[in-house]
């Protein structure tokens, strides 16, 4: 029998999401913290542009949520951009609280270096170190969860699936990194393990985003919904492993040129550089079909080397060391994936279709981002919806108490057989998925690319149980089964509408 683990709430994942959640349970429950990797990888610690939140003096949540809105392309939830944007300063003042220093002079509302991003109608994003949000908020959160009596941390240590009891989720089999598996029994499992950007052959996330708590949770039964929504970020630096080059650049006056110094988005919309996402990088991706891939080019140069340096000191580290001097050169960009705005369908207080599961961050699908995230808001959901789904399962687990610690046996529900593999499999490489996917299910997309996906992705078999010894051979199942589902998401939405672009069909109109 595998070694057995206990806790009042089972907390998978420690971005932003999972570290705000698991020292908000631990305020009146014990919290099992487990990670993948080490405490401080994953996406949150890789945030360049900063966390978006209503605290200038001509700034409101509700404007904040007509942007948010806006760039979600009508398909936002009411509802969850309201609780989003009007919990945000609070959020952000519970940071500060936990030590993250933002830039500039503290104090009340506008007295931070509030700075414009895509999208947004006023100067909203807060940022730390320049363009190292992330890595502060990260840092500040990690050392209060290793600090806090209540919180267990477990690095290294990957979800295997999760355990279902009578339709209720009871915890989950975890992998160590030597492949020994042990079970973790919880009266709330609230998964925080963040996107899937590994999917695809070019993406800024980190080697960790294998879209496991999204894969474990369709397996055990939960619903999820809004696959088909991938942001590709217009700006990742046109080398392999696709540095992220922040969206602020543009806010500060960079702008994008085609190969013959051309600027070509005011032709597209008349926010031009600032317009959001999904128009900025579809844009671009037209322009790099049109130069037979070749790359576009970021032009920063007007901004000054010392603003450059002081205002984005991470990137201009990155650029030098990649030979590029970005004071006086433009930088190659291309779109690369970065954020999954569909995932496990939750309410606002973060619990799923499954009793017993939550999930929040990016990992979960609240509605607030509709069809195109607002640039920044993904930290902010993760402070403010991973605070909601702790105290959600802090409640629950008063109510229904840690179950019988002796777990003999404990049924995983079926995968189902919508996206059953062929009779006849053949093998594949985690190279061959992301290349796919990249190439067929990726920015620009059509009916008769993603029906070729589809048929691909049917005949590769997953790992089976015997090859399942690794934490990579886990995430290749992962990858799979999430590949299959986005493509078969993307084929039942027939029309384009925000991230979700089909060459082959019209742009479906929403009111926002």
């Amino acid at each position: 029998m595998a070694a057995q683990l206990h806790a009042d709430v089972l907390v998978v994942g420690s971005g932003i999401a999972g570290l705000t959640a698991a020292l908000r349970a631990a305020r009146s429950a014990t919290v099992l913290l487990v990670t993948k990797a080490d405490l401080a990888q994953g996406a949150t610690r890789s945030a360049q542009g900063g966390i978006a939140a209503a605290l200038g003096p001509a700034d409101s949540p509700d404007q904040h949520a007509r942007d948010t809105r806006a760039a979600g392309v009508g398909l936002c939830e009411d509802e969850a951009v309201r609780v989003l944007c009007g919990e945000g300063p609070e959020a952000i003042a519970e940071l500060i609280d936990r030590g993250v220093r933002f830039d500039g002079a503290e104090g009340p509302g506008g007295a931070y270096a509030l700075c414009l991003e895509g999208a947004h109608g006023r100067p909203r994003i807060l940022h730390a170190g320049g363009d190292a949000t992330g890595r502060a908020i990260q840092r500040a959160l990690g050392a209060a969860a290793q600090q806090e009596a209540r919180i267990v941390v477990r690095e290294h240590t990957a979800v295997v699936d999760l355990l279902v009891e009578g339709g209720r989720v009871v915890g989950a089999e975890l992998m160590a990194a030597d492949g020994s598996h042990l079970r973790a029994r919880a009266a709330a499992v609230l998964l925080a393990t963040g996107g899937a950007g590994q999917l695809f052959s070019r993406t800024t996330n980190p080697r960790v985003a294998t879209g496991d708590g999204i894969a474990a949770a369709w397996r055990a039964g939960a619903a999820l919904e809004d696959l088909e929504f991938y942001q590709f970020h217009p700006t990742a630096l046109a080398r392999p492993g696709s540095f992220l080059v922040s969206e602020a650049v543009r806010g500060e006056g960079a702008v994008l040129r085609d190969e013959h110094g051309r600027r070509f988005l005011p032709e597209v919309d008349q926010r031009a550089e600032l317009a959001p996402r999904d128009v900025v990088a579809r844009a671009i991706a037209q322009v790099m079909t049109a130069q037979e891939g070749r790359s576009v080019w970021l032009d920063a140069t007007a901004l000054g080397q010392r603003h450059l340096r002081e205002r984005f000191p991470t990137i201009d580290a990155a650029l030098r060391a990649a030979g590029i001097d970005w004071a006086r050169e433009p930088v190659p960009i291309t779109p690369a994936a970065h954020f999954m705005m569909g995932g496990i369908r939750t309410d606002l207080d973060g619990r799923s279709s499954l009793p017993g599961l939550l999930a929040a961050g990016e990992c979960a699908r609240t509605g607030v981002h509709g069809a195109n995230r607002l640039a920044s808001n993904s930290l902010l959901e993760g402070a403010v919806f991973g605070a909601r789904a702790a105290d959600a399962a802090a409640a629950d687990a008063a109510a229904t108490g840690v179950a019988a610690a002796d777990v003999v046996a404990a049924d995983v529900a079926a995968a189902g057989t919508v996206l059953a593999s062929a009779p006849s499999p053949t093998g594949w490489t985690r190279t061959q998925l992301q290349g796919l996917m990249w190439d067929r299910v990726g920015l620009l997309r059509t009916g008769a690319e993603l029906e070729a996906a589809a048929a691909q992705l049917a005949t590769w078999q997953p790992p089976g149980p015997e090859t399942l010894t690794t934490i990579t051979a886990l995430e290749d199942r992962n990858l799979l089964d999430l590949a299959r589902l986005l493509t078969a998401h993307a084929l039942a939405r027939p029309v384009s509408v925000g991230a979700h672009h089909r060459l082959d069909s019209p742009s479906e109109v929403l009111a926002c």
